[in-house]
C-alpha cells in the first residue's frame, strides 16, 4: 500500500511540474506577444524608424522564438525529426534579414499552438487523476469492539471493516458486513442510477454513499481497486501508438528533407526568403500530427463514461472492423439467476396450492430454484408455511413435511426412485424440450405438478444483438454448457445466427478458432472467468460486468463495467465514427499543406500570415476531434433507467400471468 501511496504522490508531483512548466511558458508567450503588439503600436507615437519599436519586436521576438529553437536542437540531438526543426529554420531566416515582427509571429502562432496541445493533454491527464481523488484520504475503521478512529486511507489492510457514513466516498473496494444504504457508482460502473446495497454485496472505492451507513470489509486497496485499475489503464492506453500513429512517424523522416528542398528551390528562382519561410511554416504537419491522438482522446473519454475500459487504443479500432462476435450465454445474454417462468399443476390442483406447498418446503433451502420460488410466493402474496423434517438430498431435491402431509421436490428422477406416481401430469420429456428446468412436486407420493424456471435473457439483450446486425456484423454465436433444449429457445430469443451447446472452456476455444478460419474478425463477450480462453484468443476480447473481477480486466481488450449489452453496438459505432473523424482530419491537414505551399510558393501567402493561418489548421482539427466526446451522449439517460424498468416489468408480468 505504502508503494502504491509513493506512486500517487509522485504522479502528483510530475503533475504540478508539468502544470507549472506550461504556465512558465504561457506567461511568457504573452510577455513575447505583448512586446509584439507593441511593436505595431509604438509606431503610432514614435515614429516608423524609432530605435523603441525595433528593440520592442528583437526582444518579444527573442522571448518567443527561443523555445522554438531550443526544443528544435533537443529533437537534433536525439536524432529525432520533429516540425520544430522547420518553424526554427523559418524564424532564423526571419532573423538573419532582420524581419523581427515576421519571427516574432511565427514563434508567437507555434507556440500558442503547441500550449494549447499540452494544456489539452494535461486536461486529460487531470481529468484522470481526478478520478484517484474520488477516494478519501481518511475513513473511519470500525475496531473489533465496535469503536471507531479515523484512518489514513493508505494505512488500511485487506480484512480491516470501515464505516461509511451518508455523503462519504467509499475508501476501498470492499464487501457490506451491515447495513442497508444506496450508492452512486457512476465513477465506476457508469451506472446513473443508485445501487441498494445490503449485506454480502461488493461496494468499490471511489463511489459515493447516499442513504445509510455501512460497515464494509476491506478487500482490496490502492492501485488494485476498480478505480486504481481504471486510472492505470486509462494512463497506458493515452501511450498507445495505433498502426496509423505509427505510419506518420515514419514519413516525417522524409517529409522534412522534402519540405526544405522545396523551400530552397522557391529561394533559388526567386531570391525572396519571405516565401520560402512562409513555405517552411505552413508545411508544419501540425495538424497531421493532431489528427489521431485527439481524436483517440475524445474518443476513449466518450468510452470511459458509459463505463467502457479499453486497455489500448489500438482495440478501439479493431472494434469497428467487427464482422462477428461469440457471446456467452450464462451471465452474459442471461441475468444468471433462476426465475419461475411456468406452473403447471395436476388436474384438481390450483397453481397457488402448487406454489405454496413448494415454496414451504424449500423454504430451508439455500439453491437458487428454492430462492426463485420464495420470491415468486412473496410476489403473488401466497402464505407460506412453517416445514419440517426437512432434508436436502445432494444433486436431487429436497424432502420436507408440509402441513401434516410429506413433500418431495426434485427432478422427474428423484421422485420416481422415491416410488412417486407419475400419471397425473403431462409427459416429462415435453417439458425440457420446451428449455425449462423442470421441478416436479409430490405430495403424499403422488404428483401434484411442475414448476418450470429458466435463466431470462438480459432486458436489453434482443436489442442490442439487433443493432450489432444492423452495424453489419454477419455472425452471431452464442455458447453455452447448457442443454441444446435450452441453448436453441435462449438463440431463438435474441436472433443469434447459430449457438453451441455443452459447451466446455476447450470447446469454446475451438469454434473461436474456427469462427477466425473462416475469414472473420471476431469479438469474444463473456464474464471472463471460465471465458479467459476464448477471450485471449478473440481478435477483441470483452469482458462483461467487469468491476471488481481481476480476471476480466486481465484476459480481455475492454471491460464493461457494468452488464448493459447496449455498450457492444454503441462501441462499434463509436470505433467507426472516430476512423471518420480521423480520416476527416487527415484529408483536411493534407490539403491544408499541399493548398498551402502552392499559395506560399504561387507568392499569395506570406510569412506573417502563414503563421496564423497554421494555427487555424490546428485548431479546426482539435475542435473536429472533441465533438466525439459528446459521441453517445443521448444514450446514456436510457442505458440504466430502461434496463431497470424493463427488467422488473418484465419479471414482473411473466410470473404473475403464469400464476
Amino acid at each position: 500500500m505504502a508503494h502504491d501511496h509513493l506512486h500517487i504522490k509522485e504522479t502528483e508531483m510530475q503533475e504540478q511540474a508539468s502544470t507549472k512548466t506550461v504556465s512558465i511558458a504561457l506567461i511568457g508567450t504573452l510577455a513575447g506577444g505583448v512586446l509584439l503588439l507593441n511593436s505595431y503600436i509604438a509606431p503610432l507615437f514614435y515614429g516608423k524608424g524609432s530605435s523603441v519599436v525595433e528593440f520592442s519586436a528583437m526582444i518579444g521576438a527573442l522571448l518567443l522564438s527561443l523555445p522554438v529553437i531550443l526544443n528544435a536542437l533537443k529533437s537534433m540531438l536525439k536524432g529525432q525529426m520533429h516540425m520544430d526543426e522547420l518553424v526554427a529554420l523559418a524564424i532564423i531566416a526571419a532573423f538573419s534579414i532582420g524581419n523581427y515582427r515576421e519571427a516574432g509571429v511565427i514563434s508567437f502562432f507555434l507556440l500558442l499552438s503547441e500550449l494549447m496541445e499540452t494544456r489539452t493533454a494535461l486536461g486529460a491527464r487531470a481529468s484522470i487523476e481526478s478520478l484517484i481523488k474520488l477516494t478519501p484520504k481518511k475513513t473511519m475503521l470500525v475496531s473489533k469492539d465496535g469503536s471507531e478512529s479515523e484512518v489514513e486511507v493508505e494505512n488500511l489492510n485487506a480484512g480491516d471493516v470501515i464505516r461509511i457514513r451518508p455523503g462519504d466516498n467509499v475508501a476501498a473496494d470492499g464487501e457490506v458486513v451491515s447495513g442497508f444504504s444506496s450508492i452512486n457508482e457512476a465513477s465506476v460502473t457508469g451506472e446513473s442510477l443508485p445501487v441498494d446495497k445490503v449485506p454480502g454485496m461488493q461496494v468499490f472505492a471511489g463511489t459515493t454513499n447516499i442513504t445509510g451507513a455501512l460497515d464494509v470489509r476491506v478487500t482490496k486497496i490502492g492501485k488494485e481497486t476498480a478505480l486504481g485499475k481504471v486510472q492505470e489503464l486509462i494512463l497506458e492506453a493515452e501511450q498507445t501508438k495505433i498502426p496509423i500513429m505509427r505510419i506518420i512517424d515514419r514519413y516525417i523522416q522524409w517529409y522534412i528533407p522534402t519540405i526544405l528542398m522545396v523551400a530552397a528551390v522557391a529561394l533559388f528562382f526567386t531570391r525572396e526568403f519571405d516565401r520560402s519561410i512562409a513555405i517552411l511554416v505552413v508545411s508544419c504537419p501540425c495538424a497531421l500530427i493532431l489528427a489521431t491522438p485527439t481524436a483517440m482522446v475524445a474518443a476513449i473519454s466518450a468510452a470511459a463514461r458509459l463505463g467502457i475500459l479499453i486497455k489500448k487504443v489500438g482495440d478501439l479500432e479493431v472494434a469497428g472492423k467487427l464482422t462477428a462476435i461469440v457471446f456467452d450465454k450464462t451471465g452474459t445474454l442471461t441475468t444468471g439467476k433462476l426465475f419461475v417462468t411456468k406452473i403447471e399443476p395436476a388436474s384438481g390442483i390450483e397453481p397457488a396450492d402448487l406454489l405454496k406447498t413448494a415454496a414451504s418446503a424449500e423454504r430451508l433451502s439455500k439453491h437458487p430454484a428454492a430462492r426463485a420460488m420464495l420470491n415468486l410466493a412473496k410476489e403473488a402474496n401466497v402464505n407460506v408455511v412453517e416445514s419440517s423434517s426437512f432434508e436436502e438430498v445432494p444433486g436431487k431435491g429436497v424432502k420436507a413435511v408440509v402441513e401434516g402431509a410429506e413433500i418431495l421436490i426434485g427432478r422427474e428422477s428423484f421422485l420416481k426412485e422415491s416410488g412417486v406416481d407419475m400419471s397425473g401430469i403431462t409427459d416429462p420429456a415435453l417439458h425440457e424440450e420446451q428449455g425449462f428446468s423442470a421441478l416436479y412436486i409430490a405430495r403424499d407420493a403422488h404428483c401434484i405438478g411442475w414448476i418450470g424456471m429458466q435463466d431470462k435473457t438480459r432486458s436489453q439483450a434482443r436489442v442490442a444483438v439487433e443493432e450489432l446486425q444492423e452495424c453489419g456484423l454477419k455472425r452471431i454465436t452464442m455458447l453455452t454448457g447448457d442443454r441444446k433444449e435450452v441453448a436453441n429457445r435462449v438463440a431463438a430469443e435474441l436472433g443469434c445466427t447459430d449457438y453451441k451447446a455443452h459447451c466446455l472452456p476447450h470447446d469454446k476455444l475451438d469454434v473461436v478458432k474456427n469462427i477466425k478460419q473462416e475469414g472473420h474478425i471476431v469479438a469474444v463477450v463473456g464474464d471472463g472467468i471460465n471465458d479467459a480462453p476464448a477471450l485471449a484468443e478473440g481478435d477483441l476480447g470483452i469482458a462483461m460486468g467487469a468491476a471488481g473481477s481481476d480476471v476480466a480486466i486481465n484476459s480481455a481488450s475492454i471491460a464493461l463495467m457494468n452488464n448493459d449489452l447496449k455498450r457492444l453496438p454503441f462501441l462499434v459505432k463509436l470505433s467507426r465514427k472516430t476512423r471518420t473523424i480521423i480520416n476527416l482530419n487527415l484529408l483536411f491537414g493534407s490539403l491544408f499543406i499541399v493548398i498551402g505551399v502552392s499559395m506560399a510558393l504561387a507568392g499569395y501567402l506570406s510569412a506573417s500570415w502563414a503563421a496564423p493561418l497554421h494555427f487555424f489548421g490546428s485548431l479546426i482539427v482539435i475542435f473536429n476531434s472533441a465533438r466525439l466526446v459528446r459521441f453517445g451522449e443521448h444514450l446514456e439517460p436510457h442505458f440504466v433507467v430502461q434496463e431497470s424498468e424493463c427488467e422488473h416489468d418484465h419479471d414482473h408480468q411473466h410470473e404473475s400471468c403464469e400464476v
